[in-house]
């Protein structure tokens, strides 16, 4: 009688090692299920190398407790530990999960530029006065430690580049400016037309772009950067 007895849960009934019929569970299926539980892989793993030092691993593979003590941009000592599927030793080749670190106490977003990598922007004029600031989005590197959020907004100045050379626009102003090509050379067509039928502007327009260009006054059209 105690045989024929089936102890049901909420999701599965097992009646002596077997999966009682239930609308769209097989015994597979449970199975299945059950492995897709017990082998799920933590995605920070793959940034975790095993059983290096603890107090080397990168700040993905930790968690640290706030020290309310330390001042900042002095040395500080963080409690921290590792979290699940990740092994690591300490000085003594021993494995742990509890460990200290040492790191310079301040947030992200004032870490050096060296320290985090950001966003850039090619829609904003680099050429300009004054000169334009763009919201960029700042990721620190795996191997820098610091307090708060390691994805945070930064204002920045624009710097990025379309590859154009000021010396081959200083060199074209001085050579062929009368025909406007340091003007169509920089993509301003409409410049370099006026100084192609006014032959530089009987020449006055070409001395004033030499100067120009030569400061770095005039650009290039898009908003970027010389080279």
């Amino acid at each position: 009688m105690l045989s024929n007895l089936c102890l049901c849960a909420p999701a599965l009934c097992f009646q002596e090692g077997v999966v009682a019929d239930r609308p769209g569970v097989s015994e597979g299926g449970a199975d299945g299920m059950l492995g897709q539980e017990t082998t799920e892989i933590p995605s920070y793993v793959s940034k975790c190398p095993s059983n290096g030092l603890c107090s080397k691993l990168p700040p993905d593979c930790m968690t640290c407790k706030t020290n309310f003590s330390c001042v900042y941009g002095k040395p500080a000592t963080f409690d921290c530990k590792i979290k699940p599927q990740i092994h690591c030793v300490d000085q003594r080749n021993n494995e742990v999960e509890n460990f200290t670190i040492n790191m310079t106490c301040q947030f992200c977003w004032q870490l050096e530029p060296t320290d985090y990598v950001c966003t850039n922007s090619t829609s904003c004029m680099t050429v300009s006065c004054p000169r334009q600031r763009y919201n960029a989005t700042c990721t620190v590197h795996d191997h820098i430690h610091c307090l708060g959020n390691r994805v945070f907004p930064k204002m920045l100045y624009c710097n990025w580049t379309g590859g154009y050379k000021w010396s081959t626009a200083l060199a074209l102003s001085i050579t062929l400016g009368g025909f406007g090509a340091d003007r169509f050379y920089l993509g301003q067509w409409r410049e370099g037309l006026g100084k192609l039928f006014s032959f530089g502007g009987l020449g006055i327009w070409t001395l004033i772009d030499v100067l120009l260009i030569g400061v770095g006054y005039v650009g290039p059209a898009d908003g970027s950067l010389y080279i």
